[in-house]
Order: C-alpha cells, then sequence, then structure tokens
C-alpha cells in the first residue's frame, strides 16, 4: 500500500527510517496499522516523497497518523513538534529544547591547545561543541514496544529528605538529540497519549506546530530547571560501538552525619555496523574528588546483556552514582570499557568516553515531587 507505514508490534528498536528523508521532496502521509507499535524500514525515491509499508500483519488496518515534514538542518524545532524517534521509533512530542556541549572523541581538535578539556587527568583533550537536545513527552501507546530497547522511565529524580536514596521518576519523559527527530504534523487535536500532555500544551490552529505551551510548562521548567538541565555529552567510538554518555546532576542528601551527591547518567550503545554483537561486562572506575577509586566490574547492564545488530542497532539505559564529595569522575586515567561478544565467540572492548560529575555550585533543594 504505497503512502503508509504499517505499525508493527513485533520489532523494535531498529533504524527505520531511511536518512535519505532530508533530500527528499514534498509531504507524504505517515500511517498506523491499528494503535501501538514501531515502524518498518522507509522506502524512499529521489523525486518523489512517499512511503511504503512491507511486512504488513495480517488482519491489521493501515491508519493516518500525519505527514512527515522536511528535517531541520539549521535551527531547532519548536515546542509542540510531533516527532518520529529515528532509532527506536516512538511518537513524541518537543517541549523544549537543551543547548548541549557535545565532546565527541572521534573528532580531532582543530586547535587543541585552545580546547575545552572536562575530562583532564592525562586524558586527550576534546573540543567541546554546541549540539541541541529536546525535552519530550513518548507517546504512552509505543512505551511497551521500545521497553527492550530503551527506558522510559529514565528521567528520575531524588524523592526527599527523609530516604537518601529514594528515586522517583516521571515515566514517559526523554531527551532527543536534533538528528534523531523526524518531525510530523498531525490533524489530531491530542496526537499523542501521555498524561502531561494537555497540562503542557495547548492546541492553537493559528500556530506551527499547532500546540503551544502552557503557563504550567513554563512554570515546570524554571522550577525543575536543575535537575532536568542536560549540559555536557560525552561520545566515543570504538569497532563501531559507538558510546554517549550524558550525566545530570540530582542533587545532595544528608545521611549519617555526611552529605551525599548524587548524580544519573544515561548511556546509550550504537551498533554502526552490520555485525551482530553482544554485550557481557562492563567494568567502571569511579574517582571522588575526596581522593576515593571505586572499580565496578559484573555482567552487562541493568540486568540485560543486549544483542546490537542492524535491525535493532542500539540500546539506551539509565544508572545513579553518588559519592561523598561534590565532583568526581568516571573512566579516566585507565578507562573504562563495555566488553562485546561476536557470534564467534571472540571478545573486545569498547571504551567507555571519560566524564565528569559536578555539583552544582548554587545549589537549591532538590524536588520532592512533581513542581507545576
Amino acid at each position: 500500500m504505497a503512502g503508509c507505514v504499517a505499525r508493527r508490534a513485533l520489532t523494535v528498536g531498529s533504524r527505520w527510517w531511511s536518512r535519505s528523508l532530508t533530500g527528499a521532496r514534498g509531504p507524504r502521509p505517515l500511517c498506523a496499522a491499528g494503535g501501538a507499535g514501531t515502524f518498518p524500514p522507509v522506502a524512499t525515491t529521489t523525486t518523489r516523497r512517499h512511503l511504503s509499508s512491507r511486512n504488513r500483519p495480517e488482519g491489521k488496518v493501515l491508519e493516518t497518523v500525519g505527514v512527515f515534514e522536511v528535517p531541520k538542518q539549521n535551527g531547532k524545532y519548536e515546542t509542540g513538534q510531533l516527532f518520529l524517534h529515528s532509532v527506536f521509533g516512538y511518537r513524541g512530542v518537543v517541549l523544549f529544547p537543551w543547548q548541549a556541549r557535545l565532546y565527541d572523541r572521534d573528532v580531532a581538535s582543530v586547535a587543541p591547545e585552545k580546547a575545552e578539556n572536562p575530562a583532564g587527568h592525562g586524558s586527550k583533550e576534546v573540543k567541546g561543541k554546541t549540539h541541541t537536545y529536546y525535552q519530550v513527552l513518548i507517546d504512552a501507546r509505543d512505551c511497551p514496544h521500545i521497553s527492550q530497547r530503551s527506558q522510559t522511565e529514565a528521567v528520575t529524580f531524588l524523592a526527599n529528605h527523609d530516604d537518601s536514596r529514594a528515586l522517583y521518576a516521571i515515566p514517559g519523559l526523554d531527551y532527543v538529540s536534533h538528528e534523531d527527530i523526524l518531525p510530523y504534523t498531525s490533524t489530531d487535536q491530542v496526537p499523542i497519549q501521555h498524561e502531561l500532555f494537555e497540562r503542557f500544551l495547548l492546541y492553537d490552529q493559528t500556530k506551527a506546530p499547532p500546540f503551544a505551551a502552557r503557563e504550567t510548562l513554563r512554570a515546570w521548567q524554571e522550577k525543575n530547571h536543575p535537575w532536568l538541565e542536560l549540559s555536557d555529552v560525552h561520545r566515543e567510538t570504538t569497532e563501531n560501538i559507538r558510546v554517549t554518555v550524558i550525566p545530570f546532576y540530582m542533587g545532595m542528601r544528608e545521611a549519617q552525619n555526611s552529605h551525599v551527591y548524587w548524580w544519573r547518567y544515561c548511556i546509550r550503545l550504537e551498533n554502526l555496523d552490520n555485525d551482530v554483537v553482544q554485550l557481557r561486562e562492563r567494568h567502571w572506575r569511579i574517582f571522588s574528588l575526596s581522593g576515593t577509586l571505586e572499580t565496578v566490574r559484573g555482567r552487562g547492564v541493568v540486568g540485560r546483556e543486549p544483542v546490537l545488530s542492524k535491525e535493532q542497532p542500539a540500546f539506551q539505559y539509565s544508572s545513579h552514582v553518588s559519592l561523598q564529595a561534590s565532583s568526581g569522575h568516571m573512566c579516566f586515567s585507565h578507562r573504562g570499557t563495555f566488553r562485546f561478544e561476536r557470534p564467534d565467540g571472540s571478545h573486545f572492548d569498547v571504551r567507555i568516553p571519560p566524564f565528569s560529575l559536578e555539583s552544582n555550585k548554587d545549589e537549591k533543594t532538590p524536588p520532592s515531587g512533581l513542581h507545576w
């Protein structure tokens, strides 16, 4: 059925969308097969923008979701922009942008003597480059179908002062890089199913996109800015496995007459090759300002040993670390690694880009609930 995409719940985590979308012309329909699911690859031509479905499940009826737009090469997407995630395939909506510093160790610094070096400690210098990320909401219908590839409750906060280890999460909240946004439009006044969609966004057909920020969104962003802010992104590739790390400072708690500082870090593992590999082990080195060193070695990550293939190239997860010092760093000096296994049983180590753990100097009390 030309012009439509069948949504399938059987395949998740694939790189479904062709990067040739950028050079194609004109709008084209985006279609779904009856409810939640994910998308198969896009078939494109150079003369006309259209989608085609393949392997459509029996009994599924295609329903129009919206119309694709040309992805932006320059500039930012606005609040209310609907999109598909180019790697994980879920539907989402942009809440607001973040300007991050991307430290890409795969790109040589033009002027290393002037390069910013958040790594330090004998690590090679990497120049930070401004890069746009977005705070987004994930459509709840798609969460069950991406949960094996990307955590949908990964944005966590310290809960309260009564329990220094208690955390809470906002389901369906994510951070998305600019190049992972595939924009589309919809005539539906509530195109994304999420409990916060109508609390944060107001339909306004005079605007483009037709969803404006409510005052509740602005107030929530301002109130929680210190704990939501994305500032540094670190990236490195080893043997075609790219590791991206984003650290977040979560706040400080008092425990047993001492201060405990908490960070969350989000990691994405992406296979840039066609060969199938499986994550088997992780090896971290965590240093604190007080001079302590902690080594962590174990099987997989968050209880999983994900397989990265051409069909399902990426896995994303979040974890936490606490220190009894206001700053530290992970994987410096001797470096941390992920160990992968090939189909023939051989192993290879993938470097984790080193990154700093910094606390906010003008720290205020972290949130004890969802503030409006």
